[in-house]
């Protein structure tokens, strides 16, 4: 799922971009009260300076200054409402894994963890608000794990009907822009709603702009700043809304206004795939590679990507860069080897950027929804993929499907029963 999780260093941006706090100071005051718990002007100021960053030179691509704050306003408040619910259902971090957690963070950043102390310092941050922050992103991705195992089943019938779907050789990638309706929406609500979405239809319909650059300014979608993508889905991954409509749809074109549970979606179908060689049983190329990760989205992930990779470009070896720095905690040990996989196990980016590679090449950084990856192709192969096997990745395909769209519908029903006040300094308009 296109993450609506916000990294640390999206919530205490001033440390990884000491040159934009320098060119702007946090600002006193409420930005919005979530609530019992408000959220800071200077939080906000921070988190744009943030998403400003990770842009740079294609600034161009952002919203208005004004839609670009209520997004980023949005996403904070989302992200206060999940960890007072983490607090609420007794999800707990322990101080070993805070520990663990902030020496990691130090290291990102080629710093000791005394060194980091010293640099919130200087950035005006306590290290006890420091804590107190990644100990709330702990919380939210341990409710997530909850939510995901209280939630989501998926049933031999969904199954069948996905590799059924996979037998008839096509998948479908998709991109979408939205625009929100609150629940209980106003028949005034729903007419300006209609009246943006059809306002921006006739944009993409004149050419004046491209789809992904309409998705990023005017999406209310939490893919929104990835240009509305979706990936690659099977017909039966698609909503009922629009699946009897794709398959007669050319790469390019698009089918809406639709209203949904979420308010209005113009749909865009981006490419067409076939993917029988995977679903026949008989054989799929496999690849063999290590990576390293870096999680978060801003400019110091994008850094320190950027230095391991010059790094292992350079002369230093894959798997000893990735067992010192990799965030991967799962083949950190292993320097990185993510062992044998085929193209989509780990998502369509993934698989791509593993397959433009010839053995033994490495990446350039690449970003998922994961965070900044560099990858060095081992080797590849053609594999039987037996009925189990297609079976289990079936299964893992659907119950990640649903969980993103359970955890939207989630955030969504804790939004809209919350008491939110945006106070009008923070560049949006106040609801509760």
């Amino acid at each position: 799922m296109k993450n609506l999780f916000l990294s640390l260093a999206f919530a205490l941006a001033a440390i990884a971009t000491p040159a934009f706090a320098q060119q702007v100071q946090p600002i006193d005051g409420i930005a919005a009260i979530v609530d019992e718990d408000v959220i800071l002007q200077s939080e906000l100021e921070r988190a744009l300076r943030n998403i400003k960053a990770q842009y740079g030179n294609r600034a161009d691509q952002l919203p208005p200054e004004t839609v670009l704050r209520r997004q980023v306003l949005e996403r904070l408040i989302l992200v206060q409402l999940q960890t007072a619910r983490a607090q609420s259902t007794g999800v707990r971090v322990a101080d070993e894994e805070l520990d663990a957690a902030a020496a990691a963070i130090a290291r990102q950043n080629n710093m000791t963890p005394d060194q980091l102390r010293q640099q919130l310092a200087g950035d005006g941050i306590s290290y006890d608000e420091f804590r107190g922050s990644l100990r709330d992103e702990l919380a939210i991705q341990r409710l997530r794990q909850r939510f995901a195992q209280s939630t989501i089943m998926v049933t031999d019938a969904e199954v069948d009907a996905a590799l059924a779907s996979q037998a008839s050789g096509t998948q479908y990638r998709l991109a979408n822009i939205l625009v929100a309706l609150p629940n209980g929406a106003t028949p005034q609500q729903i007419a300006m709603a209609e009246e943006k979405i059809e306002g921006v239809q006739g944009l993409l319909e004149r050419g004046e702009m491209d789809f992904a650059a309409a998705a990023v300014r005017y999406s209310d979608g939490p893919n929104a700043l990835e240009g509305g993508d979706l990936g690659w889905r099977g017909i039966d991954e698609i909503p009922t809304a629009f699946s009897s409509v794709v398959g007669g749809l050319q790469p390019g074109q698009m089918f809406g206004p639709a209203r949904g549970p979420s308010g209005f979606q113009l749909l865009q179908l981006v490419d067409i795939r076939d993917s029988t060689q995977a679903a026949s049983g008989q054989s799929v190329t496999q690849y063999q590679a290590s990576h390293i990760l870096i999680r978060g989205d801003d400019a110091a992930a994008k850094a320190r990507i950027d230095s391991l990779h010059a790094a292992v470009t350079g002369g230093s070896s894959f798997a000893s860069v990735a067992s010192e720095s990799s965030d991967d905690t799962v083949t950190r040990e292993a320097g990185g080897d993510l062992g044998w996989f085929t193209h989509d196990e780990f998502g369509p980016q993934f698989g791509e950027q593993v397959a433009a590679l010839q053995d033994g090449e490495v990446s350039a950084p690449f970003r998922s929804q994961a965070g900044w990856h560099i990858v060095q192709r081992v080797g590849s192969r053609q594999a039987s993929v037996d009925d189990e096997n297609r079976r289990n990745q079936a299964r893992e395909t659907i119950g990640q499907r649903k969980l993103e769209d359970e955890w939207n519908r989630f955030l969504r029903e804790m939004r809209g029963e919350a008491y939110i006040d945006i106070r009008p300094a923070s560049g949006a308009v106040g609801d509760s």
